[in-house]
């Protein structure tokens, strides 16, 4: 499976956007997930000390991708931490979306980290998750 995302220097001015692709529901997932991710720090700079296995479910797509990212932010703010990398999965049964993710950083370290920005939230200015022929696709933009 592929996954890529880049980030859209023309769309928010203020904020900072990214939009994602996969091949596939779990591909988009992991693609807003790494863009999320690098929007905080380079994560090839943090440790693998903290872990977090989180589990959401959801019958909507994009509101599923809204609340895990938003999590993502929770997590940073909550914990005090950056992310290393987040293995998920997802299963769809009936009409539901279950997304399962081990998220693994380590606590704020700008000693040790290359800290980029400091994510406020996700913003549902400009948001949207859709389906583009065979794979699928994601624009976010979020508050820093």
């Amino acid at each position: 499976m592929a996954h890529s995302f880049r980030f859209l220097d023309d769309i928010a001015v203020a904020d900072l956007a990214f939009e994602a692709e996969g091949d596939s529901v779990v591909e988009l997932f992991r693609a807003a997930t790494e863009a999320l991710l690098e929007t905080l720090a380079d994560p090839a700079t943090v440790a693998v000390i903290w872990e977090r296995e989180i589990v959401q479910v959801s019958e909507d797509l994009a509101d599923l991708l809204f609340e895990w990212l938003s999590d993502l932010v929770y997590w940073k703010d909550a914990a005090g931490v950056v992310f290393h990398d987040a293995d998920l999965s997802m299963v769809c049964e009936g009409t539901a979306w279950t997304l399962v993710a081990v998220l693994r950083g380590a606590p704020v370290d700008p000693t040790t980290q290359t800290l980029r920005s400091d994510v406020k939230g996700v913003t549902k200015h400009l948001y949207e998750v859709k389906q583009r022929g065979a794979g699928w696709y994601a624009q976010v933009v979020v508050d820093v």
